[in-house]
């Protein structure tokens, strides 16, 4: 263990599965203790992707206690910041202290063009990409302050914080909020050594992306789509030749952000995106 991030706190949402677990491993791989949290149930929405379940996040609890790491976990809902404030209180209480924010809870919900959006759809991506991330912030500054040591706040935005993408209108308005969070964050929490960014992914190999809806809305010409069929279609959207990175290239990006190596890093949209950006 070299030790990165060793002897930090490290508040990570959406933490069950996918990007959110990749994190709390990785940042407890170099020392962090974590709070993890999840909704752990359906979120509203046609969001056609099976929920997080309770096993889940036992299971990223597991991994983190096998690294030797302490983690608090609690199933919590984004939208719900007293709920968030609550969790996070407790953990600090607990662990002692508070120094990485990581507002990675999200959803995905796609389909239709945005004059055809569902109204209950449009309520629940902005509900939960954007201002889920404005209150998990929010909930856990307070700490990063009382503390005096600065701190990394890292919010997970996407390719589509950067640019258009048709028929998810919702989630590119919300991932594109999010850009604006994290440049307000920064100019206002800079002061005191708090950094503030964010990450843009691009495809991802978890639930949100490979499932049945993503595979028909990038194959509609195939019955029964697998990922071998999605892979050209989704390659030609970067310039490396992959369709999608793994969570673990998300989660080393966090790393750096939320390390000392990144001390005077602030403000920064980093790309984690195989190039997809120069297309």
């Amino acid at each position: 263990m070299i030790g990165r991030v060793e002897g930090k706190v490290a508040f990570i949402t959406g933490a069950a599965r996918g990007q959110g677990r990749s994190h709390a491993v990785r940042l407890a791989q170099e020392g962090a203790d974590i709070i993890a949290i999840d909704v752990c149930k359906p979120v509203g929405g046609s969001t056609g992707i099976p929920a997080s379940t309770p096993d889940d996040l036992a299971e990223t609890a597991d991994l983190v206690k096998g690294l030797g790491r302490r983690i608090i976990t609690a199933e919590v809902d984004v939208r719900d910041f007293d709920a968030l404030r609550a969790v996070v209180d407790s953990g600090v209480e607990q662990l002692g202290r508070l120094d990485v924010i990581v507002a990675n809870a999200g959803i995905g919900i796609g389909g239709a063009t945005l004059h055809e959006t569902a109204e209950p759809d449009w309520d629940a991506v902005i509900d939960i990409n954007l201002s889920g991330v404005w209150k998990t912030v929010k909930a856990g500054v307070p700490h990063l302050l009382s503390g005096g040591r600065g701190g990394s706040i890292i919010l997970t935005s996407s390719v589509g914080g950067l640019k258009a993408h048709q028929n998810i209108g919702h989630y590119v308005a919300a991932k594109h909020g999010v850009v604006g969070l994290m440049r307000t964050f920064a100019v206002e929490l800079g002061k005191y050594s708090i950094r503030v960014n964010t990450v843009h992914p691009t495809n991802v190999n978890t639930p949100m992306f490979m499932n049945e809806g993503t595979l028909r809305l990038f194959r509609p010409d195939l019955e029964n789509p697998g990922p071998d069929d999605l892979a050209p279609v989704a390659q030609q959207m970067h310039i490396l030749p992959v369709g999608w990175v793994e969570p673990l290239d998300i989660s080393n990006a966090v790393l750096f952000l939320a390390s000392d190596e990144a001390r005077y890093v602030t403000g920064l949209p980093m790309t984690v995106d195989a190039g997809s950006m120069l297309k």
